[in-house]
């Protein structure tokens, strides 16, 4: 199972409200190309117990893209999972931070997601598309994914 990083587990418009304002102005576009944005985000409410619940029955990976012309969030998207679910080997997602522009490329049962872009829509498995009516958030998607 993959789960993707901004807007699924890492609420993105946190990072937003805590750029400072001359980035605000800079960047307004495409706030995703801030030096430093990554790191300045909030965990999704659930997401972190949804991750820990669902390591247990799942062999789980977080696939995120990182923006091609900001290389402070490769490096910010790993602090963050080792902030939130710690560095040594025996965390949940210890070695487990895939970076990549084609999501399709991987092969796994389930991807959630909140977007279709970078290969989403070509996945192989079931596209959990995270933020709709039917997973509006991680509750529901634990739900789906026990069989609730």
């Amino acid at each position: 199972m993959y789960i993707d990083m901004d807007n699924v587990i890492v609420d993105f418009e946190s990072g937003i409200k805590r750029l400072a304002p001359q980035l605000q102005i800079e960047y307004q576009d495409n706030y995703d190309e801030a030096p430093g944005i990554f790191a300045l985000m909030d965990p999704v409410p659930g997401a972190i117990e949804a991750v820990h619940l669902l390591s247990r029955s799942f062999d789980l990976y977080v696939l995120s893209t990182a923006p091609w012309l900001n290389p402070t969030a490769w490096k910010d998207k790993l602090e963050w999972i080792q902030k939130y679910f710690g560095k040594d080997p025996h965390s949940v997602l210890y070695k487990r931070l895939i970076i990549s522009h084609h999501k399709n490329l991987n092969a796994g049962d389930f991807l959630i997601d909140d977007r279709t872009k970078n290969g989403v829509d070509r996945f192989c498995g079931t596209h959990i598309h995270f933020g709709t009516e039917a997973f509006s958030d991680w509750s529901r998607v634990i739900r789906f994914l026990s069989g609730s």
